[in-house]
């Protein structure tokens, strides 16, 4: 419980062969009613790809992927490494230049979404609701205190918009990375990588 709620006060801080499914679970195959969109993330330890569900989190999804489209990841940063015990998760997005910034955008509830902060999911970053940019974050483990409305989380959660489909080893290289233990403010100091993982590039992918 402890370790919960520290993953929530820290991600506050932080302002980020599918089986069969649902709509709006990302665990397995896409079904017929989804819109999942492909993006890999080349970074300096390997690709990740995350699919990208437009169906549920048009909004949220939609933001990441101006960002993909425009370029504005590309050469920019995993910076941060949160671990709780096995587990955690990885941040990045735009630290290089306010001005590659879109305006932020409306969030998106897994209340509404019905999309859940499991392992693997691709969240967005931010502080108050309505606040979220070009900041992302990827999970390691199961955080169901980041969904809306949980018991030990913040009442609004955290907004889920697609999960990893390749590449979790190197979620979990970047967030067994070594970490500066003096860089970083409150909760969030000793979790700033040092150095930080490159983004390459970032595209969508067939």
């Amino acid at each position: 419980m402890l370790a919960r709620i520290a993953l929530l006060l820290t991600a506050i801080v932080a302002a980020p062969a599918f089986a069969q499914v649902t709509p709006g679970d990302l665990t397995g195959p896409p079904v017929a009613t989804a819109d999942l969109v492909p993006v890999a993330i080349d970074t300096s330890l390997g690709r990740i790809v995350v699919a990208l569900d437009r169906l549920h989190a048009p909004i949220t999804a939609g933001n990441f992927l101006h960002y993909v489209d425009t370029h504005r990841l590309d050469g920019e940063s995993f910076y941060r490494a949160l671990r709780v015990g096995d587990g955690g998760l990885i941040q990045g997005g735009v630290r290089s230049d306010t001005r590659k910034l879109f305006p932020p955008i409306a969030h998106e509830s897994t209340a509404k979404t019905g999309l859940r902060n499991v392992a693997g999911s691709i969240v967005m970053a931010r502080l108050q609701p309505g606040t979220a940019q070009g900041d992302f974050f990827i999970l390691a483990s199961d955080t169901p205190a980041y969904d809306a409305g949980a018991p030990d989380g913040d009442a609004d959660g955290f907004a889920v918009f697609g999960r990893v489909v390749e590449g979790m080893d190197v979620v979990k290289k970047i967030l067994a990375a070594p970490t500066s233990p003096t860089e970083g403010e409150g909760v969030m100091k000793g979790q700033m990588l040092d150095p930080r993982i490159k983004i390459i590039k970032a595209e969508r992918v067939k």
